[in-house]
């Protein structure tokens, strides 16, 4: 199988899941997906493993409309929309007037990613956190889930969230502090997603910080077609990889494949409200205006 990303191969589909599960971070565009086709055949190769819905994620404005468009086009996508913390550089009033028309579509389940990335220098920390709390409010308006992205930043995310007050829900995609960290976030009530890198054998701080999650605060994730978990490390990423976080987060927490599969999924449930979406909006059509390239 070949990815896009990089055009680094694909893995082989992983053993199937024992009970059905959500990827809570994705981006289908950066997979390679342009039209409708692209999406619904991504789907199914999740689906054959377990992995029956999916969040797909904007970081800028083209990819906000595809998201958007996507999650309108098949029933087991669902949307979030933000800009890019290293994306904020030259940021308009009327870019961010369109994200928050994007942010209320029905099918758009969370404000994000938004945050801080002080690894990257593609925007200054200024403009980041200006437009970082924009998107705090803009969640608290909207009464949706706020999605962070934080690297190489954590106190400052936490004092940005302290600052303006959180939303009710607070999900950190990617979640890559330590114990202590995690007991932070834990005891604010957010929620915390794992990626691939908890299956890294050097990842032995994120492991820790895994292993104390409560169970109804954790989230899986692959954020495809990134951080593609242990043993395809290095390869292009797509929710049907997800398995192999699932199964390297159940070993670290020591609880079964069916458990953390069934306990991330109906946390995915919960927090997105997925039960709650609308039908779809085929008329919203996909196509390759607006995607953007991987």
């Amino acid at each position: 199988m070949s990815g896009p990303y990089g055009r680094r191969p694909r893995p082989e589909p992983p053993e199937p899941l024992p009970a059905p599960t959500v990827d809570a971070h994705t981006h289908l565009d950066a997979c390679g997906c342009v039209t409708t086709d692209d999406v619904a055949a991504a789907l199914d190769r999740a689906e054959a493993v377990g992995v029956t819905r999916v969040v797909t994620i904007a970081d800028d404005l083209d990819a906000a409309r595809w998201a958007v468009a996507a999650a309108n086009s098949d029933s087991r996508v669902a949307a979030a929309v933000a800009l890019h913390p290293t994306r904020t550089a030259a940021v308009s009033e009327a870019d961010f007037a369109e994200i928050e028309r994007l942010a209320a579509d029905p099918r758009v389940v969370a404000v994000g990613e938004t945050g801080l990335d002080f690894y990257w220098d593609h925007s200054p920390p200024a403009a980041q956190e200006t437009w970082f709390r924009r998107h705090v409010d803009l969640a608290k308006r909207l009464g949706k889930p706020l999605m962070i992205h934080d690297r190489d930043a954590h106190a400052d995310v936490l004092r940005v969230l302290r600052e303006e007050g959180a939303p009710e829900t607070v999900v950190f995609h990617c979640f890559s502090g330590d114990a202590a960290m995690a007991r932070e976030c834990v005891d604010a009530g957010y929620v915390l997603s794992f990626a691939g890198p908890v299956t890294f054998k050097n990842s032995h701080d994120l492991r820790a910080a895994a292993a104390l999650v409560p169970e109804d605060r954790l989230l899986v994730e692959t954020d495809a077609p990134f951080l593609t978990p242990h043993p395809h490390r290095g390869r292009s990423n797509e929710p049907y990889c997800l398995p192999w976080t699932v199964r390297g987060l159940a070993a670290v927490r020591g609880v079964s494949d069916e458990r953390l599969a069934d306990t991330a999924g109906r946390n995915a449930e919960r927090v997105f409200r997925l039960g709650e979406l609308p039908p779809v909006v085929p008329d919203l059509a996909l196509g390759a205006e607006g995607r953007r390239s991987p």
